[in-house]
């Protein structure tokens, strides 16, 4: 009986480990979720969102001809992106974003939300503040930048859809940031909604029958736990917030689960994070949050941007009555 050679064992093993990262990294999965909400109101049961997140410049097929054949297979009412297109701030590969939405067929609703490898949306140009060109190409091509609140009417029935930060500002840090002198290092963003916060922003939600916010940054509990204990913000109702950023772990192990994800709230920042907290649905303190893995990969380091047993997702969000 001939003795295994070792050597050959392993080569083989990681021939075949690297042939499955390519073939996984270049592959697309969809995933549903049902939503329950009480006392929905008929007119918006089954109101479907589709989730796009972190594609991170990833190219799925020439001009993204599979991911945009993914997308216009599905039905939906709503399309998000919930940031990181981009591999980072100073980046002008907008192409392969550019290209996606270009092929998307309904964008009768379609919202963004940037993420920390965006560009800032307002730039200060000789005094003044204009949107970055980033964010003005890609309205132009039929995606709006979702600076506060959104509204969605079907029937009698309104649906919101909400960037997170910007829903959870008081009426008191307004204030105190319109009498605030600040010079031109001050965020853009919020400068530029300050005149339309009131008229922007959902103060009252007794007109609203769906709260839905985005945000780039899953919000942990931690971090709810302190929100509430602010005056300087004021927590809504939401019915779901969706989310991306984690990547789901990037790098996963089979039967275990994420070994990393980018969470200065938890300990270790991130290292072994809690494994219900990663991706998918979770619920805390009448917070109902969705986390997609998305579709790309960081590039904090080159050499390991690539995902490993975590297959690129879009998600289908659907909002139902039924339990």
């Amino acid at each position: 009986m001939k003795r295994v050679n070792r050597k050959k064992v392993i080569l083989l093993l990681i021939v075949f480990l690297i042939v499955y990262i390519v073939f996984d990294n270049n592959r697309i999965k969809i995933v549903h979720e049902e939503i329950v909400v009480d006392s929905l109101a008929k007119e918006i049961d089954g109101f479907t969102v589709l989730q796009v997140t972190d594609l991170h410049e990833k190219e799925f097929g020439n001009n993204q001809k599979r991911l945009i054949d993914k997308i216009n297979s599905l039905e939906y009412d709503a399309i998000v992106f919930t940031g990181d297109m981009l591999n980072s701030k100073k980046s002008s590969n907008y192409a392969p974003y550019y290209k996606l939405i270009e092929g998307i067929e309904n964008k009768e609703h379609a919202l963004f939300v940037p993420g920390n490898a965006d560009p800032v949306p307002y730039l200060i140009k000789q005094g003044e503040i204009v949107k970055d060109e980033f964010i003005m190409g890609m309205e132009e091509r039929g995606v709006q930048f979702l600076e506060s609140n959104y509204a969605i009417h079907l029937g009698e029935s309104v649906i919101r859809i909400v960037d997170f930060e910007s829903s959870i500002i008081s009426e008191k840090r307004i204030a105190s940031y319109r009498d605030t002198n600040v010079d031109g290092d001050y965020s853009p963003y919020i400068r530029m909604q300050l005149g339309n916060f009131n008229k922007n922003m959902v103060l009252d939600e007794g007109d609203t029958d769906l709260l839905i916010a985005l945000n780039h940054y899953p919000v942990v509990d931690r971090r709810i736990d302190l929100l509430n204990s602010d005056p300087n913000y004021n927590m809504r109702e939401f019915d779901l917030l969706l989310a991306g950023h984690y990547h789901g772990g990037q790098f996963r192990i089979p039967f275990y689960g994420a070994i990393f994800i980018p969470e200065a709230y938890y300990d270790r920042n991130g290292l072994f994070p809690p494994q219900d907290r990663v991706k998918g649905l979770w619920e805390y303190k009448g917070i109902k949050q969705y986390v997609s893995t998305g579709l790309g990969s960081s590039d904090t380091l080159p050499f390991m941007k690539f995902r490993l047993f975590n297959t690129s997702e879009l998600n289908v969000i659907t909002f139902t009555s039924k339990k």
